[in-house]
């Protein structure tokens, strides 16, 4: 899931480059990555509870020489919208992305 320039400058004015940034799903390794031209910058650990159709996020980091430039929020949110769109509720229980979720209920 490609992330969108103009809502990342919108939100992080101060970020890093953000135009080949990308969050997928390495579901073999059971975690969201947030990743550049290949590169892992940061991922959030999960676990799958298929019968309740939902998915628990249970800690998200974030390399140290990219913290502090909103990347763990991006990296929230594109997990959260991937999981919107497969039709799967997200249950945080990684401090991050409770956070993440009291400032952004939208994404909820």
């Amino acid at each position: 899931m490609r992330l969108s320039p103009s809502t990342v400058r919108r939100e992080y004015p101060d970020a890093v480059d953000t135009t080949a940034l990308a969050v997928r799903d390495n579901e073999p390794e059971l975690r969201y990555e947030l990743t550049r031209g290949g590169e892992v910058l940061g991922f959030i650990n999960y676990r799958r509870d298929p019968q309740r159709g939902r998915v628990e996020l249970v800690h998200t980091d974030i390399e140290p020489a990219y913290e502090g430039h909103g990347l763990g929020s991006l990296l929230v949110k594109g997990a959260l919208d991937d999981l919107h769109q497969r039709g799967l509720r997200a249950v945080p229980y990684c401090p991050f992305v409770r956070a993440y979720l009291r400032r952004h209920p939208e994404d909820a």
